[in-house]
């Protein structure tokens, strides 16, 4: 999460890129970096839109979308970087077959409520009082994002050791605030989906707390079904389906028992797990019960977090 948005001179990807190019009908577009400014230049063939590129987002794990300013609007470029293709396409969801015009077929304009939601997601302190102050930005979500501003605690345990230390503890939260609400204010929980209608379809299978809220059998009271139980926000993403094993038992026996003992997070007493065992397989589980997804146009396959029996054929359920 810490590069989930850099300053523009600090990708890697542009400073590895120093010219990519799209084309798309009419359009030509081009990313060029010299080691001291990256361009961003799109062209119908008359007429010539070119403007620096100032955010990178997204750490490239996936892709990275670029921002730039014009005209004092701020603007999503309408081509990304994908790294399965180690190249340019279409933005997820940008997709316009023609563009009516250069100025739209150059970016999406992204200022008010998306700027600000974009830039508090992907990085820290640039929302202040509800509005967007860029010069206050630090790229990538740090500890301030989800604990609070660190002065305050910083001061409190200098002068005062033993108050209150200022700092907001996200594990405090029942289960379910903590997934839709806390995690799902940027991951999209299951309110903001329902509240955009845009949001449906298979794009939201990059929606992880919705996904989850709507698995079979969820409780959303149940801690064992947080996203910090199988995730810590503090360390990098785990790959390999096996090394969820451990979280699926926590709910599931393991297969041939007819019940485990666990403990709940927060719980002192060990209680009986009530979850049948998989009578297919013991290890691996992710693979059958969430199954990867490809997202059209994002060159990658999605985790779906939505818990089931997935079967061969069987269409998305959304």
């Amino acid at each position: 999460m810490g590069h989930a948005l850099r300053i523009a001179a600090e990708s890697d990807v542009l400073r590895t890129h120093p010219r990519m190019t799209f084309q798309a009908g009419a359009y030509s577009y081009e990313i060029v970096s010299d080691g001291q400014q990256n361009s961003y230049r799109v062209s119908d063939g008359k007429e010539t839109i070119r403007e620096p590129i100032l955010y990178a987002f997204g750490n490239a794990h996936v892709a990275q979308t670029y921002v730039y300013r014009r005209n004092e609007k701020l603007y999503e470029a309408r081509v990304s970087y994908y790294t399965a293709i180690d190249g340019l396409d279409w933005t997820i969801g940008d997709v316009l077959n023609p563009p009516p015009s250069l100025e739209e077929a150059a970016g999406r304009d992204i200022s008010g409520d998306e700027a600000r939601n974009c830039f508090s997601c992907h990085g820290t302190a640039a929302v202040v009082n509800t509005k967007l102050q860029l010069e206050r930005l630090i790229p990538g979500v740090t500890c301030e994002t989800c604990h609070g501003p660190g002065g305050s605690h910083a001061a409190v345990m200098l002068l005062a050791p033993g108050e209150s230390l200022y700092i907001f503890n996200p594990k405090k939260l029942d289960a379910e605030t903590l997934s839709q609400e806390f995690c799902g204010a940027c991951h999209r929980g299951v309110d903001t989906v329902a509240m955009m209608p845009d949001l449906g379809g298979i794009n939201n299978v990059r929606f992880q707390p919705y996904r989850l809220f709507n698995s079979r059998g969820h409780d959303p009271k149940d801690a064992r079904l947080t996203c910090t139980a199988c995730h810590d926000p503090h360390e990098d993403l785990k790959p390999g389906a096996a090394v969820y094993d451990s979280k699926c038992t926590a709910c599931h026996a393991p297969r041939g028992a007819e019940q485990a003992n666990i403990r709940t997070p927060g719980k002192t007493a060990a209680v009986s797990s009530t979850a049948k065992s998989c009578p297919v397989a013991s290890e691996r589980c992710v693979s059958c019960h969430m199954p990867k997804v490809e997202l059209p146009g994002a060159h990658f396959k999605f985790t779906d977090h939505r818990i089931r029996i997935a079967r061969q054929g069987q269409a998305y359920p959304y």
